[in-house]
């Protein structure tokens, strides 16, 4: 009898073990421009559970242009049991949005969006709307989307950067499944003057204190956001675009002994490029366990392939917790 109960309670709590790695989101984008089928074919889906396609936006008529190769991506994903997401916006200005989401426009392009979705067969829609795209119509805009998404059992998620979260309203934060906090870009290219790291581990702590503490969110909707990719600061930077921004890989190929450091020296006493290595995404994977729910990769084709792989160091540090 004591064995039979030794072996129900060790059933149990890999059953727990199980479910609670199951439930943590480990999300990363890939383009939607050019081969996305080949792009996928690059990316091991056994790691990941969301994939958020970026970016697929309206025309300036509110009208979606079809991606031919979309249907393929999405029958791909399914097959690893991985949720596919169209994300909408991006990190540059889209002007044209304030005109298609205020109220004469918007009910036809939110109709746009949901034929978008159900003829792909998306699992959801990621709203990465930033900056002074963020106006009035934000709120109205996902509180419409809400609706017709959550009758299907779809996701509404949202990209949401630490500057702007003062003009996302509580009311359109309670719409979201889960958001994904883009802690980096602190600093970069645009801001010379300021040279450092991007993606401090700091910065992961701000959004979480913010989102959790000050807006009440609780830690199964935050998903923290880890950069793969660098920027760089000085001389060498300023001159040449190939040290202002760099992808892991890059940096891996170009700096030996880069992925377990943060930082590198550029040639010549040119200045430094700060990125995270892997420790620090580790690190940052076991803060996202115990105070959030997920990790969001920015972006998946940045990564190696081989055993310097941040992904691979994400998906070894999840199994390694109970």
């Amino acid at each position: 009898m004591k064995l039979v109960k030794l072996l129900t309670a060790t059933a149990l709590l890999l059953s727990v073990m199980h479910t609670s790695q199951a439930q943590f989101k480990v999300i990363g984008y890939i383009f939607s421009r050019g081969n996305i089928v080949a792009d996928l074919e690059q990316v091991d889906l056994d790691k990941l559970t969301h994939l958020n396609i970026a970016f697929i936006n309206p025309d300036t008529t509110g009208v979606f242009k079809p991606i031919p190769a979309l249907d393929t991506v999405v029958q791909i994903a399914h097959q690893h049991n991985v949720k596919v997401m169209m994300s909408c916006g991006g990190g540059s200005r889209h002007v044209y949005y304030a005109r298609l989401l205020s109220d004469a426009y918007r009910p036809q392009v939110v109709s746009n969006f949901i034929a978008f979705l159900d003829k792909y067969n998306l699992d959801g829609i990621d709203v990465d709307i930033e900056g002074d795209d963020i106006d009035d119509n934000y709120e109205n805009f996902v509180v419409a989307l809400s609706n017709p998404l959550h009758q299907r059992g779809k996701l509404l998620t949202a990209a949401l950067a630490y500057y702007t979260r003062n003009r996302i309203s509580d009311r359109a934060l309670s719409q979201f499944d889960f958001v994904n906090l883009m802690a980096y870009d602190k600093t970069g290219p645009w801001r010379p003057s300021a040279p450092g790291q991007h993606s401090p581990m700091s910065y992961v702590t701000d959004h979480l204190d913010y989102w959790s503490k000050e807006r009440n969110m609780p830690k199964e909707k935050l998903v923290v956001g880890v950069p793969f990719y660098g920027y760089g600061f000085g001389p060498l930077a300023d001159t040449s675009k190939r040290y202002q921004s760099m992808s892991y890989k890059d940096i891996i190929a170009a700096f030996p002994g880069a992925a377990t450091q943060d930082e590198m020296a550029l040639p010549n006493n040119g200045g430094t490029i700060y990125y995270n290595g892997m420790p620090t995404i580790k690190a940052k994977t076991e803060v996202a366990m115990q105070r959030g729910s997920g990790v969001m990769i920015w972006q998946l084709l940045a990564d190696t392939n081989n055993d310097t792989s941040l992904l691979n160091v994400i998906t070894q540090t999840i199994r390694k917790q109970p």
